[in-house]
């Protein structure tokens, strides 16, 4: 396979939550690969993403947008279309994780886990996704999870999201696909993030993780970074409506 089949120079890429983490890592995979990139964030978390893409060539600028809130997401998404003009790839990075029993979960944390993780994904997809239906194509990879499969634990309202982003996923990929927009997702495994720390940080789930983990480490999120890349790419022009797990083997344990 040629390596020009993974060449994305001419395209513009759109990844929310690209502060830090897996955002950050994949806004700076797709630059590797040619992309111009737009990042986003709240507040100015963004900027030094979109300045470390810079300073290696392609162009990049970051936006600020708390897609908590519907009136910022439609703002967010006038801004990003107006940066280069138009946007081809879009990665539906940013999300938020709350943990407590089920029988304690308030509705706002509910409600707030909904918005962010689920709707805001889709309505950045309907909006972006009909740019794309008129320029003749795009990619969207949406970011799920392990427990898009699985229940977790003390995750009603992630578990929930999540579980959406995958349907969803699939939904939009059979009425696009045979307009050239392949729409995948990402199911990270247990990654070295923000979102991970506490994991991490305690001793015993720490080590029930890594020992189901036939890889035997937690994941970094640069290996999310270079499915992104394939998933955007046209070696993927044939693959939509998939969840691809980069789990080190987690799922097939």
């Amino acid at each position: 396979m040629a390596l020009d089949w993974f060449n994305l120079e001419g395209k513009v890429a759109l990844v929310t939550g690209s502060s830090t983490g897996i955002g950050a890592a994949i806004a700076k995979g797709l630059a590797r690969a040619g992309a111009d990139v737009i990042c986003h964030g709240r507040g100015e978390e963004a900027q030094t993403t979109s300045e470390e893409i810079r300073a290696s060539g392609p162009r990049s600028v970051a936006l600020s947008a708390d897609l908590a809130d519907r009136s910022a997401q439609e703002g967010f998404v006038e801004s990003a279309v107006k940066a280069f003009g138009r946007v081809d790839l879009l990665i539906n990075n940013a999300g938020s994780i709350r943990r407590s029993p089920a029988v304690d979960y308030t509705d706002e944390d509910w409600d707030f886990l909904l918005e962010v993780n689920l709707t805001a994904p889709f309505r950045l997809a309907r909006r972006i996704g009909k740019l794309m239906i008129e320029q003749g194509g795009g990619r969207i990879v949406n970011i799920a999870s392990l427990l898009s499969f699985q229940g977790g634990i003390l995750v009603p309202g992630y578990a929930a999201s999540k579980g959406g982003v995958a349907q969803l996923t699939k939904a939009l990929a059979n009425e696009w696909a045979s307009k050239n927009v392949n729409v995948n997702a990402i199911a990270p495994g247990y990654i070295a993030t923000k979102n991970t720390e506490a994991l991490r940080a305690d001793p015993n789930r720490s080590r029930q993780i890594l020992e189901r983990i036939p890889a035997g480490r937690w994941g970094e999120p640069d290996d999310i970074a270079g499915a992104a890349v394939f998933l955007c790419s046209e070696a993927a022009r044939y693959v939509t409506g998939h969840v691809l797990t980069v789990d080190g083997g987690w799922m097939g344990r």
